[in-house]
């Protein structure tokens, strides 16, 4: 029970109204997306397993999907001003049953990324630690601190967290951005500088698919913009706008450090030099262009973006549970705020344990950190959210049939139908990449997709339990949404 004491929680009528403007909004979607990590940790697989060359027009090609589906997504964003996200959009154009069953995906989505990054948090932490001389740190136990640390700042305004994934941010994007100036600075490598890794023979060069695999992937959390939307100053000006910056930022920093690395390399050698070397590629440069003191910042501020990245999922779960919880659809409890900040502490607190929980079983199991973990979950997050995604796409051609009003015939059908394709094409390399992108060709690897189809269902059939139960609360499910 709530208690009412100065400080303490208490229901509110709701989260914190114009709290965010843009710049917060688009510090927690870069910092989900993790630039350093990404680019660091990520693009190396692109290179060396796809298209080499071609890897930062990848980028380019993915930003441009992103950016035809956000003309629909930014449109149903001024329909509500809720939180919600892909369940309030996708209940209000196919019906509550497939909002729900996009929520359950949704909710398995961003747990099992979280797992991932906080995994990957474990790793490199412990590994630091080793380097100074500290033996023998359980991966999981840095996780466990930095859970806490997360959770109390997610229980704070949702300034704070921007603010601090402001920092953070702009600090991992200043040591990449260095890199690549020098890179430039000093005419490339032995191929001098070029724009081959753009012109269209390198990238549909064969590895194009498997690219896109890693690619795709790092865009993840782009969406949250539409999370934010009961905190934002003006929502119907400030998440189409965050939208579009957060993903041209984000295709225009990865393509542009991609693009450096291999001037560093040269084209002709960048796909082999990521084959001998997917841990030291960016390292190796850094090295050599700004001095050893890089590699050590980069190590820092490597941990220092997975912290971010974990802070800002962490924002956009507790924001899920919330509106969840609002609805009856979880514990009404859930749909509590604080008092004096006006944050979802409830939810953060509930899914904080999830998290803890989900660590615990995989530390119990004796999973491999990196092989099972981080691979495993990041597999199961990419096929879980290109399909919210497509089903977004379906829901906004659905809604717009009914209440299209003066928008044009490019929002309200082109661009969500080519973004449907591009999306389907990316989940379908996907799948057909699985054992690439997860490092296994376990047969636990290819039930990935029928895991997430199977919540899906899941939470469907809930949704029609519901309607021939609670007639009352089927009727109420999504904030502000008319009978579909």
């Amino acid at each position: 029970m709530s208690r009412t004491r100065s400080g303490d929680a208490a229901p509110a009528a709701g989260l914190a109204r114009n709290s965010v403007g843009t710049a917060h909004i688009v510090f927690f979607v870069v910092a989900a997306a993790a630039p350093l990590a990404s680019v660091v940790g990520a693009s190396p697989a692109a290179f060396a397993f796809g298209n080499g060359a071609g890897v930062p027009g990848v980028y380019l090609l993915a930003g441009l999907l992103y950016l035809v589906f956000s003309v629909g997504f930014t449109a149903m964003s001024r329909e509500t001003g809720t939180t919600g996200g892909f369940y309030t959009y996708i209940t209000r154009g196919l019906g509550r049953p497939a909002g729900v069953a996009a929520a359950s995906v949704a909710l398995l989505t961003y747990k099992m990324i979280q797992l991932a990054v906080y995994a990957l948090f474990g790793i490199f932490v412990s590994g630091a630690l080793a380097g100074l001389g500290i033996a023998a740190m359980p991966w999981w136990l840095p996780i466990l601190a930095v859970m806490a640390v997360i959770w109390a700042c997610g229980s704070r305004n949702i300034v704070f967290s921007g603010r601090l994934l402001g920092l953070c941010m702009l600090a991992e994007i200043a040591i990449l951005f260095a890199l690549d100036i020098g890179i430039l600075l000093r005419g490339g490598g032995p191929e001098g500088i070029t724009l081959t890794s753009f012109a269209p023979t390198t990238v549909f060069a064969p590895g194009l698919g498997a690219a896109l695999v890693f690619v795709v992937g790092s865009f993840m959390g782009f969406e949250a913009t539409a999370i934010f939307a009961e905190e934002a100053e003006n929502p119907r000006r400030t998440i189409p706008r965050a939208t579009y910056v957060a993903v041209a930022l984000i295709a225009g920093f990865y393509a542009f450090s991609t693009w450096a690395i291999t001037q560093y390399y040269g084209p002709a050698q960048i796909q082999t030099q990521a084959q001998t070397g997917l841990e030291t590629l960016f390292f190796t440069a850094a090295t050599d262009v700004l001095g050893g003191w890089s590699v050590t910042a980069m190590e820092l501020l490597l941990i220092v973006s997975l912290f971010a990245s974990a802070l800002s999922f962490h924002n956009t779960i507790n924001r899920y549970f919330f509106a969840l919880g609002r609805d009856g659809l979880l514990p009404r409890g859930l749909g509590l705020v604080h008092a004096r900040h006006g944050s979802p502490h409830v939810a953060g607190r509930a899914q904080a344990l999830i998290a803890a929980g989900l660590l615990a079983v995989a530390v119990i199991a004796g999973m491999d950190p990196y092989a099972v973990v981080f691979s495993w979950t990041s597999a199961i997050a990419v096929i879980g959210i290109l399909s919210v995604q497509m089903l977004v796409s379906v829901a906004i051609i659905a809604h717009f049939r009914r209440h299209g009003g003066d928008l044009g015939l490019w929002t309200r059908l082109i661009a969500p139908a080519l973004a449907l394709a591009g999306l389907g094409v990316g989940l379908g390399l996907v799948i057909a990449n699985l054992p690439l992108l997860a490092g296994s060709d376990s047969p636990v690897v290819w039930g990935f997709p029928w895991l997430v189809m199977g919540f899906g269902l899941i939470g469907a059939a809930y949704a029609i339990f519901l309607r021939s139960r609670r007639p009352a609360l089927y009727a109420a499910l999504g904030t502000a949404i008319t009978e579909v």
